[in-house]
């Protein structure tokens, strides 16, 4: 068993190092504290040759900007207001410019414009696998309208009208089609070529519609229980798991995270696609910012542990599949939503402060005990 010391440096509000179990933290000895920056030495004695880590090396910070995806290693999809246009005409929204969609290019810190509309903000885009198209919202106030991108063209269309009404959610199925729950009570499959179609199962209306593979996950708001319907057989199926308001397909789609919300506690778990394995992956008062890394071996999320806990409470964590345990990477995060980089190695956490976007990208570290 060797005992490895590492020494980083990264800013106040993120944890230098917390690899903890759910029985609690490893340990660590801060050396030096100053206003900007946190030095600490990890002592790692009684880990077993093998297990692995992760560490944060830096941490980007960008005000009043959403990172919402990654088009490649050194280049994020981003909205922010544009000060070309005009500021919003609605008196709620008058002291802001609309925000605009853009490629931020990290290297040259350059943003090139992919999208602005006058009097609307866009934004939460999302790219397809093969990088042609793209999901956006566009809102001003009330519920926000999906539209699809062709970022060759830069010809759109919504997510509206016959014969859905208008999307309720929307997230890629592959390169070519969109899949989410719609306004009309039924799912419906968009393709990039812009037809819609719809399916009905149940005459309730849906509250999670989610197709991994050739099999939707769905719910009710009147029924919280997640059904698994066979699009090839029509068979439907109970997989046993309440109250759930989310679901999370792995890269390989061989796996999922399902987030249930029963009352007073939230509880993230990891399950095969049929509901099989199941395992608790965390648990707290809050839970949300679920994604998965890449290479299938981390899990990003934030979590509130206690309703009456401080700022420090609230943190963001990965879970690392190789040693089975959680790292706290910043404390006091809210609303965060998270997103990966192509390889794996950068998060981004993206929080809502009820008027502004900022964005935190964290650079981190992987290894493997020798």
């Amino acid at each position: 068993m060797k005992k490895i010391k590492m020494i980083l440096a990264v800013p106040a509000l993120l944890l230098t190092f917390t690899a903890c179990s759910p029985e609690g933290a490893g340990n660590k000895t801060v050396i030096k504290e100053e206003p900007d920056k946190t030095i600490t030495v990890i002592d790692d004695t009684g880990k077993k040759s093998g297990e692995a880590d992760i560490s944060v090396e830096q941490t980007d910070k960008f005000e009043n900007i959403e990172i919402s995806d990654w088009w490649d290693e050194n280049t994020v999809i981003v909205a922010k207001e544009n000060e070309s246009l005009d500021k919003m005409s609605l008196e709620e929204l008058s002291d802001s410019h609309p925000r605009s969609l853009y490629l931020y290019h990290l290297e040259t810190k350059q943003f090139e414009l992919l999208k602005e509309q006058k009097n609307l903000h866009l934004g939460d885009a999302q790219l397809s696998p093969d990088k042609k198209h793209l999901i956006y919202q566009e809102y001003a106030l009330g519920d926000p309208l999906y539209w699809v991108m062709s970022l060759d063209s830069k010809k759109a269309f919504p997510l509206s009208g016959d014969p859905i009404g208008g999307a309720i959610s929307a997230e890629w199925v592959d390169s070519d089609r969109i899949f989410g729950a719609a306004y009309s009570d039924t799912a419906y499959t968009a393709t990039t070529a812009g037809s819609i179609t719809t399916d009905k199962w149940t005459e309730e209306p849906l509250f999670i519609a989610k197709q991994i593979n050739d099999t939707v996950y769905y719910n009710t708001h009147a029924n919280a229980v997640l059904m698994a319907l066979d699009l090839k057989t029509k068979k439907q199926t109970s997989l046993n798991l309440d109250h759930v308001v989310g679901v999370y397909p792995s890269p390989d789609k061989k796996q999922m995270l399902v987030l249930q919300s029963p009352g007073s506690k939230n509880k993230l778990i990891l399950c095969d696609v049929n509901g099989d394995n199941q395992k608790t992956i965390a648990e707290g008062t809050e839970l949300g910012g679920v994604s998965w890394s890449p290479d299938q071996r981390m899990i990003a999320y934030t979590l509130k542990s206690d309703a009456n806990a401080a700022s420090g409470g609230n943190g963001l964590y990965v879970y690392d599949l190789l040693s089975h345990k959680s790292s706290q990477l910043a404390v006091g995060i809210d609303n965060a939503s998270t997103s990966w980089s192509p390889t794996g190695k950068e998060l981004v956490y993206t929080e809502w402060n009820g008027k502004q976007f900022s964005s935190t990208i964290v650079y981190l570290n992987l290894f493997i005990q020798k």
